[in-house]
């Protein structure tokens, strides 16, 4: 899925870089963006401790929109390694850590508020990837889950090419260990 993500990225940059820039005429963009879950751990048999908790990660993301109103995005967010300690049932003590990233593709609504500010909401399907590594055997493992994605944000427009944006997003379900599917994220775009 992460070739189709920078495949659809790449599309709406090339599709739309050499249209004139009406306010409501058809336009793709890319962004970055730095986000931050918090990293959970709930394994059978064990207490974790000490886990990292919020650590900021990289997102990009592209799309291509319709009109004021209309559009689609694609997104990729790297959730950075994470390590936590733990006790096992029988009080043996270990570490771990475990890394994963996601990608998504949604259909995105925007409510335009002036020229400057608008308010926003995506809803499409994402695939998160989790792999998780401990110094105890049998207790490591990966988990891919593709479900439901959905963010809202605010978008405030610098200028007609460049926005500054900051959104919560929901990566399907609570996962055994990794990052959170909470993701809050804040960003910058440019528009072609």
């Amino acid at each position: 899925m992460k070739k189709i993500v920078f495949a659809l990225i790449a599309g709406a940059a090339v599709a739309t870089a050499a249209q004139a820039q009406d306010s409501n005429a058809p336009r793709g963009y890319i962004g970055v963006g730095a986000a931050t879950a918090d990293h959970q751990y709930s394994i059978n048999g064990v207490n974790t401790t000490g886990n990292d908790g919020y650590k900021a990660s990289a997102k990009v993301y592209g799309g291509y929109e319709f009109n004021n109103t209309w559009g689609l995005e694609a997104g990729y967010t790297d959730f950075r390694k994470s390590n936590f300690n733990y006790t096992t049932a029988a009080g043996a003590t270990g570490s771990g850590h475990s890394d994963g990233h996601a990608t998504y593709l949604a259909a995105k609504g925007n409510i335009p508020i002036n020229e400057q500010f608008s308010f926003y909401g995506k809803l499409g399907v994402e695939n998160m990837h989790s792999n998780l590594s401990t110094s105890t055997p049998g207790l490591s493992g990966s988990k891919s889950d593709t479900g439901v994605y959905g963010g809202v944000g605010v978008q405030y427009n610098l200028s007609k090419q460049v926005s500054l944006n900051a959104e919560y997003e929901r990566y399907g379900n609570k996962k055994d260990f990794g990052a959170k599917p909470d993701v809050w994220t804040a960003g910058v775009r440019y528009n072609f």
